[in-house]
């Protein structure tokens, strides 16, 4: 695979987490914990898969030597770095809204 397209896959499952933490916030304020807590799951899955991505290719410069740095690879890792800051961010909602007891949109 070409490292566009391997860019492109950081994009995408760092794209997909962040969604899915997002997702998490609005069932944990409507009150559906277990769709939350289903939905930071699927968050950290995908990130898991943007991160092994990621690991991939540092492991091929460390044997390989230095590589070309491209705006696009720049705007993935700034990608990723941001959806796992809202994944974090998403789960302390969630565990506030259940704290707080939320049951219906809107009532915190």
């Amino acid at each position: 695979m070409e490292q566009e397209q391997i860019v492109f896959q950081i994009i995408l499952h760092g794209g997909n987490g962040r969604s899915s933490s997002m997702e998490a916030i609005i069932a944990a304020k409507a009150g559906d914990f277990a769709r939350a807590r289903a939905k930071l799951q699927e968050a950290a899955d995908e990130l898991h898969e943007a991160h092994k991505i990621q690991t991939s290719l540092i492991q091929s410069e460390i044997r390989e030597g230095p590589s070309t740095v491209s705006l696009l690879m720049v705007h993935a890792q700034d990608h990723l770095m941001n959806a796992i800051v809202v994944k974090d961010l998403a789960s302390e909602f969630v565990d506030l809204y259940e704290t707080l007891g939320c049951s219906q949109e809107g009532e915190a």
